[in-house]
């Protein structure tokens, strides 16, 4: 791999003797704006080619791609051997850079699934919303929480898998109410035969891998050598356990006569939005369903469809044997070497023409489009909404980004203050800021205020725009802190700015007060509740996260000890001589060889140790009189 010359591009009116410059050798592009952000990576198997179809004279015919293009300053290249190198570098480069108009699957919704820990000897099921790589089973995405906790409880009544978590499982000694209505072979307190216990390991992992016919026949066959051997109690619990799960297979739809594990996966667009559906097929039954939703891109459909499916099953989603898309792909040899890496066995990835893989691809189609026809309406309501409450506020700018301020401490201890950012009605998370108070230790919200403003908008980057619309938790008191902060720092004009205030329930108010500056009485803004009910909204929001932020940095401080900050003691060694003494009065009466012969102590750290907690934090030795008082010298 070798990379261009440093010297950047800026794409003027000398671009086509720029773009002349170019190799036609493989590659990746990196696009950048004046702030050195960078807006889009890209590959090419023709670097020339690629970059002149978007600086060539005859403008793109996609206004949004017109505009992005126009966000460009300068572009950079890297000369790859081969396409396949230039597909990996194209994936870290997003990775780390995340760049605005590339395919970023955030996947910010963590959807729940299940975690089944095999390095357990005794493994239970966990609802979770984070997949981890540490040797678990993970099975899902399940669409909501009601969905995972309707699985868990057919797994829970249908096989005897314990339900107690790690922590009660080490120190239980006697069988909890599980136990006594036979739904728990209670591996916590009862002798059970590791070999016994997997074997309902392997039922369970059959069943949640949609599995579900396999298993019952595997029941059956088991149930009828237990009545050929006269074990007929045994063969009756494996009947009742057949009869729940053949309930459960009614409930469910076959798609697929093959009954093969595989992805259907399909994209619809409409100029701009675009949604992304996938179907999780296992064993012939459709097993769940998941859609993304994504706005801008420079991307073609053929890069699109290409890392969207690299991102997502890279996150270590079960990758099957077999993935259906809704159009075909430039490089699907690459994509199935990949996805064929992942999985350890080979991947196909098909573009279904006929039959009953097409007729599948058409039901993830219109559910798509059903999903992309939902996402337009949704934001053709927000920007109604917005645009109502631009009116009703009487705002210069319509409210597309929203920041909201507050502040929290207790009684002046650990003061802190919130900033969550809304875009277009919804919470923009990536944007969220936290703001230790630095200068001022007194019990003044308007202080805090002040300088969580100042320290926001005078260190103000390329990435950190203006808000359309600045909103203060705290009402005219708060308002007028940051209209004046503002104006100080000479931003007057570039952004609305309210205050919002928490109703007066003995004055009679049944809604929150909107203060503008310059006007004496609140804001009539309960005539348009919708409106009302988004401000009260994103300041409950704020509330939220400056009062967690809070309490995090009071937990911390409620953590030190005299044990921090001695040379040589780190967490674990502070954990070891609080385990071992039981408290610090305990350690500060030990002698020096005591201290040291705790484990992961030595000599040397035991004297930093008696020497630190013998003395007060201002360094003088604490000493006895003849009488016994204690004197500091």
């Amino acid at each position: 791999m070798t990379t261009s010359p440093s010297k950047k591009h800026p794409i003027e009116n000398n671009t086509q003797a720029q773009l002349s410059q170019v190799t036609q050798r493989p590659g990746v592009y990196i696009m950048k704006n004046a702030g050195n952000q960078v807006l889009y990576v890209g590959k090419a198997a023709n670097l020339k080619k690629r970059l002149r179809s978007y600086f060539k004279k005859s403008a793109p015919s996609d206004p949004k791609t017109r505009a992005l293009v126009g966000n460009i300053a300068f572009f950079e290249v890297v000369i790859t051997a081969t396409e396949k190198e230039a597909l990996i570098l194209e994936a870290n480069l997003i990775r780390r850079h995340k760049p605005r108009y590339n395919i970023v699957l955030k996947d910010d919704k963590r959807y729940p699934l299940l975690r089944l820990n095999l390095k357990h000897l005794y493994p239970n099921l966990q609802i979770v919303r984070r997949i981890n790589k540490d040797g678990a089973r993970y099975f899902g995405p399940y669409a909501s929480a009601g969905a995972v906790r309707q699985t868990l409880k057919i797994v829970n009544r249908t096989f005897l898998l314990r339900k107690c978590k790690d922590k009660e499982f080490k120190i239980r000694r006697r069988p909890c109410l599980h136990f006594q209505m036979k739904a728990c072979l209670a591996p916590c307190c009862m002798e059970v035969a590791p070999f016994r216990y997997q074997r309902l390991v392997d039922e369970v992992i059959l069943f949640l891998n949609g599995r579900t016919p396999d298993l019952i026949r595997k029941l059956k066959a088991e149930m009828k050598a237990e009545a050929l051997q006269q074990r007929f109690e045994a063969a009756a619990v494996l009947r009742d356990k057949i009869t729940a799960l053949e309930r459960t297979l009614e409930k469910q739809v076959i798609v697929s006569t093959d009954l093969k594990d595989r992805d259907v996966i399909a994209m619809t667009a409409k100029e701009g939005p675009f949604v992304v559906m996938m179907l999780f097929v296992r064993g012939g039954f459709i097993l769940g369903s998941r859609h993304f939703e994504f706005e801008d891109t420079m991307s073609t459909r053929a890069e699109i469809w290409e890392s969207f499916i690299r991102q997502y099953y890279e996150k270590d989603h079960y990758v099957p044997s077999e993935i259906l898309v809704s159009a075909p792909l430039e490089n699907v040899g690459l994509v199935e070497e990949m996805l064929g890496r992942l999985r350890g066995r080979r991947v196909a990835v098909r573009f279904p023409q006929r039959g009953e893989k097409r007729r599948l691809m058409h039901l993830a189609k219109e559910n798509a489009d059903t999903k992309l026809e939902d996402h337009l309406t949704s934001m053709e309501m927000e920007k109604d909404l917005l645009a109502r409450l631009q009116q009703r506020l009487k705002l210069r700018h319509l409210p597309e980004r929203i920041e909201c301020f507050d502040n929290s401490s207790m009684y002046g201890e650990a003061p802190v203050s919130g900033m969550v950012v809304f875009e277009r009605g919804r919470p923009a998370k990536q944007f969220y800021r936290t703001y230790k108070i630095r200068t001022l230790k007194a019990n003044d919200d308007y202080a805090y205020m002040a300088e969580v403003l100042y320290r926001r908008f005078a260190g103000r980057t390329s990435q950190d725009p203006f808000p359309d619309l600045l909103m203060v938790d705290g009402g005219k008191g708060q308002l007028n802190i940051a209209v004046s902060i503002i104006r100080d720092l000479g931003l007057d004009g570039a952004f609305d700015i309210i205050g919002i205030a928490k109703k007066d329930e003995d004055r009679g108010e049944d809604v929150d007060k909107i203060y503008k500056p310059g006007r004496m009485n609140p804001v009539p803004l309960w005539r348009d509740r919708e409106a009302q009910l988004l401000l009260q909204r994103i300041r409950d929001e704020a509330h939220r996260f400056a009062i967690g932020f809070h309490r995090r940095q009071r937990g911390k401080a409620s953590m030190h000890s005299e044990l921090d900050g001695i040379e040589g003691v780190g967490r674990q060694r502070k954990k070891a001589l609080l385990q071992h003494f039981g408290s610090l009065p305990n350690i500060r009466k030990a002698t020096m060889e005591e201290i040291a012969a705790v484990r992961g102590m030595n000599q040397g750290v035991a004297m930093n140790v008696k020497q630190r907690l013998q003395r007060p934090e201002d360094g003088r030795q604490i000493h006895r009189t003849s009488d016994g008082k204690k004197v500091r010298k």
